[in-house]
This record gives structure tokens, sequence and C-alpha cells, in this order.
């Protein structure tokens, strides 16, 4: 298989097995995203989060709502920008997250157990680490 064949199988494959995992999410994906981003990153602006998101403004700011009505971020005054809110992941929100991924790995590591011997689980796991380096170079980190 050459190296465009495989990229596109790649392609595919991680975008299903992100689905098949997703679907025991509890909120919905961009709610998840965002609050992933503020614990990844750190305080970020709306516009910040629709950025890394690669959606909308109002797309962000509509997330951030809801997020903030429920206690899960909470926005103060951006120190070098008093029009701007600098948003903030509230304990709530980092535990509410922290569920999601407790969720999320609790299904793909039975799947894999399940699924995969001990020499296939050794494969997968050198795999995790070309993918790590593939999305490196992807994001320039």
């Amino acid at each position: 298989m050459d190296a465009d064949a495989l990229a596109e199988e790649l392609r595919l494959s991680l975008g299903e097995l992100v689905r098949a995992v997703r679907t025991v999410d509890s909120m919905p994906p961009g709610e998840a995203a965002v609050l992933g981003f503020l614990d990844r990153r750190g305080p970020l602006t709306t516009a910040d989060l629709a950025r890394l998101r690669g959606v909308s403004h109002q797309s962000a700011a509509k997330s951030v709502k809801d997020l903030s009505a429920d206690g899960l971020v909470r926005g103060v005054q951006h120190p070098d920008d008093g029009r701007k809110l600098l948003l903030h992941l509230t304990d709530a929100g980092r535990s509410r997250l922290q569920g999601e991924r407790t969720r999320r790995a609790n299904v793909l590591g039975a799947a894999v157990r399940e699924t995969f011997d001990p020499g296939e689980q050794r494969r997968l796991s050198e795999s995790v680490a070309l993918l790590r380096r593939l999305t490196a170079h992807l994001t320039g980190e």
C-alpha cells in the first residue's frame, strides 16, 4: 500500500474509532472539546476556542454559554484587554471532563482486551507511539 492509500485508510479508521468511542459521551462533543482545550492549554478566549476547534465564533460562544450556565467554565476579565473574557475550567468542569475521559478509556480498554491477544496489544502499543509522532509532525509540536 502506498503512503497516500495508507493515509486515507488511517484517516477513515481513526475517524470511525473516535466516533465509536464517543458513543459513551454524556455531553455534546463541542462542549467536551472546549473543556479539553481549557484543561490542556489553560485559560483561553472564546475566539481562541473557535480557532482551535475550527468553528465559528458563534458556535464556540454557544458552547461556552452552556458550559458557564452549568458551572463548568467561568470567565474573568482578560488582563490585557478588558473587552475580552478569559475562560477558565472550574473544578466541576475538570471533574466532568475526567468522567468523560474515564468512560471513553474504559470502553476502549475493554475493547482492546476483548479484541487483541497480548502480542497484538504490544503491536498496538507500538502503533500508538507512531501515531503520536505523526500527530506531532502535523501539529508542529
